[in-house]
């Protein structure tokens, strides 16, 4: 009885800390699409001002530390008089670091469109936007599908971090346990794992069903 009133002490006190897990996974991906669609069709404008601007703010993120960009934001920034919210600053540099890599990802799918289409697109006197909105991006989004997933999961995965600037995720929740009962360390840890695990699976689920449902009819 013992043992599964410690069990269910560590469940108590791990749980709540799963809903800013799931929220910042939530909004990050959110912040993360956004950013990988300004990035990578950034790098592919004819403008070389744009392209430029866009490359350095990519590589600057993909570059550096996700841990690193954390503290900036929050220990740094209050001294140029800007002071945001934990949870801002840990959606802010997830955003930031995994839009800079979806970016790549958008950019190279839509590398991917045979020049063929683009053609096309001239021939029926499109625009460049109108290309890019109803040929360029539909046939290019079913090829980010499955990286995306992947980022997905690695951004759940990065939420962890974000326990270092006091947000009480999970991660945040084990290691205040552990510090008051460092003998049950093992169980603590161990649900850890496997609260991210039941969270992430049904996120690859969900993507797996997405690139299906997507290819539907495509060859």
């Amino acid at each position: 009885m013992i043992l599964i009133e410690v069990h269910l002490e560590i469940l108590k006190n791990l749980l709540p800390g799963a809903v800013p897990t799931i929220q910042l996974t939530i909004l990050g991906a959110m912040l993360a699409f956004v950013l990988s669609f300004m990035g990578g069709l950034g790098r592919l404008s004819r403008f070389a001002v744009v392209r430029g601007l866009a490359g350095f703010i990519v590589e600057f993120f993909r570059g550096t530390s996700l841990l690193v960009q954390l503290f900036w934001l929050f220990y740094v920034l209050p001294f140029m008089g800007i002071r945001l919210e934990s949870g801002m600053v840990g959606l802010l540099a997830l955003g930031l670091n995994y839009g800079a890599y979806g970016s790549e990802v958008v950019r190279s799918a839509v590398l991917s469109v045979p020049k063929g289409q683009h053609e096309a697109g001239i021939a029926l006197n499109m625009t460049a936007f109108q290309r890019m909105r109803y040929i360029i991006i539909p046939q290019a989004f079913r090829t980010m599908i499955p990286s995306f997933g992947n980022l997905l999961i690695e951004l759940l995965k990065g939420t962890a971090l974000v326990s270092l600037v006091t947000i009480p995720e999970m991660t945040f929740e084990a290691l205040v346990m552990r510090t008051s009962d460092a003998a049950h360390t093992l169980e603590i840890f161990t649900w850890l794992l496997l609260i991210y695990f039941a969270i992430a699976y049904p996120l690859t689920m969900l993507m797996r069903w997405v690139e299906r449902r997507y290819s539907l009819g495509r060859l």
